[in-house]
């Protein structure tokens, strides 16, 4: 499966922006997705995942609370809607599709495949 995530802009701080994440390829197989980000001179970071059947999520510290994982399974889409957000949630956004599907969570980017280019979020402050 292969994923790809839009939705990225340039906002003020405490605004909103929801990101989507598609999938294409073998969506009919059971896959969790994450999504992660990298800001500027920095790692590759875990933020948010939510399980195949959507029933259940997971998030990163720094985003419990601002942040909302969602799946509509029809549709093969995942959202991230981000509330408040602060500049240091300035990077780049990527979602991918978890290797296993027993596993959970899986908050390491090695466990995950099927990235697509990410989508750039900016908050001014």
């Amino acid at each position: 499966v292969q994923l790809q995530a839009s939705g990225g802009g340039l906002v003020q701080a405490g605004g909103s922006l929801r990101l989507s994440c598609a999938a294409s390829g073998r969506t009919y197989r059971r896959y969790d997705v994450g999504w992660f980000r990298r800001a500027p001179d920095k790692e590759l970071g875990f933020v948010a995942a939510i399980n195949w059947s959507g029933d259940s999520t997971y998030y990163a510290d720094p985003v419990k609370g601002r942040f909302t994982i969602s799946r509509d399974t029809v549709k093969n889409t995942v959202y991230l809607q981000m509330n408040s957000l602060e500049p240091e949630d300035t990077a780049v956004y990527h979602c991918a599709a978890g290797r296993s599907d027993i596993s959970w969570p899986q908050i390491f980017s090695d466990e995950y495949e099927g990235w697509g280019q990410g989508t750039q979020v900016t908050v001014s402050s």
